[in-house]
């Protein structure tokens, strides 16, 4: 870890790393809109034209902080899902880790929700999203047997539903605290099964109760 003074600045080592925690600093304490290159600068007390020897941008900076945010998600669930074989249960575990991940890495989490960098330009980032992709993209095609239509709906309805559970925790009146978490994470596991059983009805029309379908 770079070495800092009692005022919080820099001295040597590893600027790089030193900018992207930095970067992680700023986006904590005043979201991804008050961030730049210029405030990570005086945040870890180096020149403002240091970045530029390992960042061409305040985007490239974002990139790296993404990098290191799925490296950071990916750890912990792969350490969640090592505990199980049935997909259903990985898929749970993985909803899990998502809604710890966010509680516990908040900015890190706002930079993988919100932070829309073209991967064409920052290929490393789809390089560090792949190992967790593959996790879960294999677990929901081993439940849907091949149905490509089935499976897409069903990742993009198991995302919602970890997302969702995410952003309760914190947006509602249930509490931050470690057992709201673990609380929090238990519901969304819970929900993730239910969806799985009924994963063949995401295909299907909405049944209104007077038996008439919605729109």
């Amino acid at each position: 870890m770079p070495k800092q003074d009692r005022g919080g600045r820099y001295h040597h080592g590893n600027l790089r790393s030193a900018l992207i925690q930095g970067a992680v600093e700023v986006i904590a304490e005043r979201g991804l809109r008050e961030f730049s290159l210029a405030e990570v600068s005086r945040r870890i007390g180096v020149a403002v034209s240091a970045p530029y020897a390992h960042f061409a941008d305040r985007d490239e900076l974002l990139a790296a902080v993404a990098v290191r945010s799925w490296e950071v998600f990916y750890a912990e669930v792969e350490c969640e899902i090592a505990q199980f074989q049935h997909p259903a249960n990985r898929l749970a575990a993985i909803a899990r880790a998502y809604v710890r991940f966010a509680a516990r890495y908040r900015p890190l989490f706002e930079v993988l929700n919100d932070v829309a960098l073209d991967k064409h330009l920052h290929p490393e980032i789809e390089k560090a999203e792949r190992p967790f992709l593959d996790a879960f993209q294999a677990s929901v095609r081993a439940l849907c047997n091949g149905e490509n239509d089935l499976a897409d709906n069903m990742a993009i309805a198991l995302e919602a539903t970890a997302l969702g559970h995410a952003m309760l925790l914190f947006y509602s009146d249930f509490g931050q605290d470690q057992e709201a978490v673990e609380d929090a994470a238990e519901r969304a596991a819970r929900a993730i099964l239910a969806l799985i059983q009924g994963r063949h009805r995401l295909g299907s029309p909405a049944e209104l109760p007077d038996g008439h379908y919605g729109d």
